[in-house]
């Protein structure tokens, strides 16, 4: 299925905001093949850019009119909204069904537009108090790294608009495919939206850090097996309430719903590489039964894990399953 992207450049960009984007959507590679890809400007020509590098944008606002996701990779003055004509692009695209995404201080573009009112949102954490201020109707999450809310996707900035643009990816072509982009691209090919972004604080203890992440490391290897806070405390060497602040610092999650990601994430890969039944699977990856992976498959991902399994499921000539490369591990 062909997806059609369009990504906004104005004057005053910066080039690595815009870079983010091209590099996970607009390579032509094979696994990208399937992905129509456009940068537009309000006004094409040469425009100039943060650094003093001149860029030539040939297409225009019309190719909103026809994207499947519009992007907007940043924003070059806070206190000026887009233009009226800008704006009505904006909004009409989101209209007519396309997906919205505003990375960085893009968020500020699509908030200046009203589409984010009532909604949650999140961006830059050094911008958050501003962005609060300007836009009260918009619940701001400061802390995240990227919020989906199906037809409108913010992120917090710079790297994190990597993890959201490979996040959206892996919605259209499936894990191991997105695993290729983020490999050749040379990052962690999956940070949970949830996370925390890295605000300046005291750094951890180094011992902490390796006794959490040794811990993390091993709940990975053995989701199969039931883990609760007690036991993993236990094994930690911590307190309950130690380990749950360290967890939530360093994951910007609680170790439950850190733990549910894990389970789903890792189900999706097996989902995608091999024929082994739901049930099958929940039981790899720690649900009691096929039917709660099913019911926490569906609420997450919004599709049964067999509809999944339809969508992307890697095979090769002959139709069996074959196994992806190996996912990788990142601390």
């Amino acid at each position: 299925m062909t997806l059609r992207v369009a990504v906004l450049a104005f004057d005053r960009i910066s080039p690595f905001h815009l870079s983010v984007p091209c590099v996970v959507f607009g390579e032509a590679r094979p696994e990208l093949a399937d992905i129509v890809f456009h940068v537009c400007a309000e006004h094409p020509g040469m425009l100039t850019s943060s650094v003093g590098v001149g860029l030539s944008v040939a297409h225009g606002l019309d190719v909103l009119s026809a994207a499947d996701m519009v992007i907007v990779p940043s924003w070059a003055d806070l206190d000026n909204p887009p233009s009226p004509a800008l704006s009505q692009a904006l909004r009409a695209a989101h209209a007519r069904g396309a997906r919205l995404v505003g990375l960085c201080l893009g968020a500020y573009a699509l908030a200046w537009t009203g589409l984010l009112d009532g909604r949650r949102a999140t961006t830059h954490w050094a911008y958050a108090d501003d962005f609060a201020t300007r836009f009260p109707r918009v619940g701001l999450s400061p802390d995240v790294l990227y919020l989906d809310e199906g037809d409108i996707v913010t992120s917090a900035g710079t790297a994190a608009g990597l993890d959201c643009c490979l996040h959206l990816l892996r919605q259209h072509i499936g894990m191991a495919r997105a695993n290729q982009v983020a490999r050749r691209l040379v990052v962690a090919p999956q940070r949970q939206g949830g996370q925390a972004q890295f605000i300046e604080q005291p750094l951890p203890q180094p011992g902490g850090d390796a006794r959490l992440g040794g811990l993390i490391d091993w709940v990975r290897a053995h989701l199969d097996q039931p883990h609760s806070l007690d036991s993993l405390a236990e094994r930690a060497l911590m307190g309950r309430r130690t380990l749950t602040r360290r967890f939530h610092r360093l994951t910007g999650m609680t170790v439950g719903e850190w733990l549910l990601s894990e389970r789903l994430s890792q189900a999706q890969h097996l989902l995608e590489s091999s024929d082994r039944t739901v049930e099958a699977v929940a039981a790899l990856v720690g649900f009691a039964t096929g039917a709660s992976l099913r019911q926490h498959f569906r609420q997450r991902f919004g599709v049964s894990p067999q509809q999944w399994r339809q969508t992307f499921r890697v095979c090769d000539d002959s139709g069996a399953a074959q196994q992806p490369p190996q996912r990788l591990v990142w601390d």
